[in-house]
């Protein structure tokens, strides 16, 4: 195979911006060959493709080697499975799944290893991030101490809940800010720092909104090794904050603002502390901002990594089977709140899934959705 056939699955917004750039050549050595979505007035606009109104037709059509799964969150688990067990290389969009369980029965679907199973955690090729990571595993933080994350600047409107049926809803989507919001982050989170052991999450349902999912979240987190973190999102704040904070042994690194700066220490603070004669002294702190070349964080570098894996077994930049992390990190914190407790991980998978069906049999809500006018979901991009 000298060029990989993609087929877009779901025209929603991210749908169409991914068949936009596979249309426009944006990707080496790829062409979109179809798209599938059921509604065919949104397939009107790729009439240079071929175009299914049902997944299974365009999984099984001989037209494409490769699907990327847009579709609202529930069915990247049923669609995904089908189309591994068609033998498709699969990229799909964050969340792999809604919760555990399902995330869980679509991984072991993926069975045969020359199969490229990705997952669209674009965020990780932001060239911050790499370098946080390169800082942390180099050993210039030292032991990792604590991590906060305030990520409260993607406000969101009443029209934004109301733009989708499925949208905001325990049926539909399977929550509301941590599994649509959140999941780039909480696998940052877990990629740059690990899993934390513990979780204890305080959710607020439809307190900025008139949805009856989560739209606000303060969360917890305690490591195995001592370390603790606190993680604050919303939709509902303005102007919001985005600073990320990472304090270890030898320092703290701060990512605000497209900024990333290092207070150095001197001494360790365990040996400082062992060491000092001083009630009152403090290592010697050296502040600095750490250069970083722009650039990064495209949703068409994670497709280009997944051609290249398909066609030279280039490594995955975010392989599928640690998409699972981030909605175990999402799950546990709302099975935390809803159910008061503090969550050891790893998570009982069926007992969350138990309580999310009991929150769509229970639910009440009537949604009703309302025309929007078109916007630039790259402002949505972070």
């Amino acid at each position: 195979m000298e060029n990989v056939r993609v087929g877009v699955i779901g025209l929603g917004n991210m749908g169409i911006y991914h068949s936009e750039y596979l249309l426009n050549g944006d990707i080496q050595r790829a062409t979109l060959t179809a798209v599938a979505d059921v509604s065919p007035a949104r397939l009107e606009r790729f009439k240079e493709v071929q175009t299914f109104t049902a997944p299974t037709d365009l999984i099984r059509s001989g037209v494409v080697d490769a699907v990327l799964i847009a579709t609202p969150h529930y069915f990247h688990t049923t669609i995904g499975i089908e189309a591994l067990e068609q033998g498709l290389h699969v990229l799909v969009e964050k969340p792999v799944s809604v919760h555990k369980g399902d995330a869980a029965k679509l991984l072991a679907a993926h069975t045969n290893d020359a199969q490229v199973f990705a997952a669209m955690f674009n965020q990780r090729t932001d060239a911050h991030f790499r370098r946080i990571k390169e800082l942390i595993e180099d050993g210039e933080l030292g032991q990792l101490q604590r991590v906060q994350w305030t990520i409260t600047d993607w406000f969101r409107t009443e029209a934004y809940y109301a733009s989708s049926g499925w949208r905001a809803t325990w049926k539909g989507e399977g929550g509301g800010l941590l599994i649509n919001q959140c999941p780039h982050q909480l696998d940052l989170l877990q990629w740059l720092c690990g899993m934390p052991a513990r979780v204890r999450a305080f959710c607020g349902l439809g307190r900025r909104h008139q949805i009856e999912v989560e739209d606000e979240v303060t969360a917890y987190l305690e490591y195995a090794d001592g370390a603790t973190g606190v993680f604050i999102a919303s939709t509902g704040e303005v102007p919001g904050t985005n600073r990320l904070e990472l304090a270890g042994d030898r320092g703290k690194l701060v990512f605000e603002g497209g900024k990333l700066t290092f207070a150095r220490n001197e001494t360790g603070t365990a040996e400082f502390c062992q060491s000092s004669p001083e009630p009152f002294g403090k290592p010697a702190v050296e502040e600095c901002e750490i250069p970083v070349q722009e650039g990064g964080g495209t949703h068409q570098e994670v497709t280009q990594n997944f051609v290249d894996a398909i066609l030279d077994g280039a490594p995955l930049i975010a392989p599928a089977s640690e998409g699972v992390r981030s909605v175990e990190l999402a799950n546990a914190m709302l099975y935390s709140s809803l159910c008061d407790v503090t969550v050891e991980l790893p998570l009982d998978a069926q007992a969350y899934e138990e309580l999310l069906n009991g929150l769509i049999a229970n639910s009440t809500v009537e949604k009703r959705v309302v025309e929007t006018a078109a916007a630039d979901i790259t402002e949505s991009f972070r």
